[in-house]
């Protein structure tokens, strides 16, 4: 009789110590003395996060399919970048209840059908903030609520325009991205 190989769970790191150097409104720093899995004792700076969550709206009520795209600068990119419809999840907020105010704060738009489609660690260097991208259905246009620092433009971009957006670097934002290359392969 054949036996099932046991698994052996994989070690993780054991944090040694761990002091908050840190703490903002969204997010905090923690420096960490850490003994990671191969034996290595090493320091680590981490940006502690409460996670994102990104709105891949898709309009379908035109020929070909688009992609709702918002306008905003990013001062960190010091530069107008095109991005999915984003934020972060508020405490005590789930996921999906994120999503929908985060779409109708930016864009205005409601959505009937939704559905999580990916998450993945936006930089696990030093970041532990997690992104979940939901896919949104059934489009309604409504009136934008966005956030006193938050001046956005939206546009609907047909799906073949924002894949050549990604693979000629117009668009930069590996949130969208992800989302937009997700879509494609899923079409």
């Amino acid at each position: 009789m054949a036996t099932k190989p046991v698994k052996k769970k994989k070690a993780l790191a054991r944090v040694l110590s761990k002091k908050e150097v840190y703490r903002g409104p969204v997010f905090s720093v923690t420096t960490e003395q850490v003994l990671e899995p191969g034996g290595v004792r090493v320091r680590r700076d981490l940006v502690r996060h409460s996670g994102s969550v990104v709105v891949l709206a898709l309009d379908e009520s035109r020929s070909e399919p688009c992609v709702l795209l918002e306008r905003q600068y990013r001062h960190a990119a010091k530069a107008f970048l095109l991005e999915l419809p984003a934020g972060r999840i508020d405490e005590g907020e789930t996921e999906l209840a994120a999503a929908k105010r985060e779409l109708l704060e930016e864009t205005g738009y409601t959505a009937q059908r939704w559905k999580r489609i990916m998450s993945y660690y936006a930089s696990p260097g030093f970041l532990d903030e997690t992104m979940n991208i939901y896919l949104a259905h059934g489009l309604k246009e409504g009136i934008a609520r966005p956030e006193a620092d938050e001046k956005i433009t939206t546009t609907l971009v047909p799906l073949p325009t924002a894949l050549r957006m990604v693979m000629n670097g117009s668009i930069r934002d590996g949130k969208t991205i992800a989302g937009v290359l997700w879509l494609q392969a899923h079409r």
